[in-house]
């Protein structure tokens, strides 16, 4: 029967556990961050956190009643000088605890206890911020025009009027022979008409 248990006895006496609690507290305080089983992180939040509270008020009376808990005058130090500071505007829930999973042997349950103003990293109501990708970089495409609005291509007449009138405006005017001028006429009618065969090409 667990008539008159308040609160986790952790299956230990009442001095063993107050000084487990102290250890943890100190260690807490210092490295801002410790590893422990779900049950003891449980405990300790509600061991430390009114020592917290207390630490926002630094008076010789606060000092002696924190050091009675926590036996350890450098982590009473270090609560009223720096973590009183971190946690002011906070009105509690100063300690956050972290699910890790099962520890590998007993299978207990383990979690990540730490002061929640020391992790500038996570913070669970912020939005996420979106990731950038290359294609939402990229411009968006050019909108596709209707077949009846494209570019109407020249008829194979069309293109070879074309070409004769290029070709001859491409003539230069020779002052020689009619043959000259002849010759220079069908070269450039070639020229024009590998050019054509080339752009058609690419179009296709």
């Amino acid at each position: 029967m667990r008539h008159g248990k308040k609160f986790n006895h952790l299956g230990r006496q009442t001095a063993h556990r107050k000084a487990m609690f102290a250890n943890m507290a100190c260690s807490l305080i210092e490295h801002k961050r410790i590893n422990t089983t779900v049950a003891k992180a449980k405990a300790l939040r509600q061991f430390v956190e009114p020592l917290i509270t207390k630490s926002k008020d630094d008076t010789t009376h606060n000092r002696r009643v924190v050091f009675a808990y926590l036996r350890n005058k450098y982590a009473v130090t270090e609560l009223f000088k720096e973590v009183s500071v971190k946690v002011a505007d906070r009105p509690g829930g100063y300690v956050r605890i972290i699910k890790l999973g099962n520890r590998q042997g007993d299978n207990a349950p383990m979690a990540m206890v730490e002061l929640v103003d020391y992790n500038t990293t996570y913070n669970p109501n912020s939005k996420k911020k979106k990731k950038t990708t290359e294609t939402d970089q990229l411009p968006p495409p050019a909108p596709q025009s209707n077949t009846n609005d494209r570019i109407r291509l020249p008829d194979k007449e069309d293109a070879s009027s074309l070409l004769e009138s290029a070709a001859f405006e491409n003539v230069p005017m020779n002052h020689g022979s009619i043959e000259d001028s002849v010759k220079g006429l069908q070269y450039s009618i070639n020229q024009t008409s590998i050019a054509a065969e080339r752009a058609a090409e690419q179009l296709e």
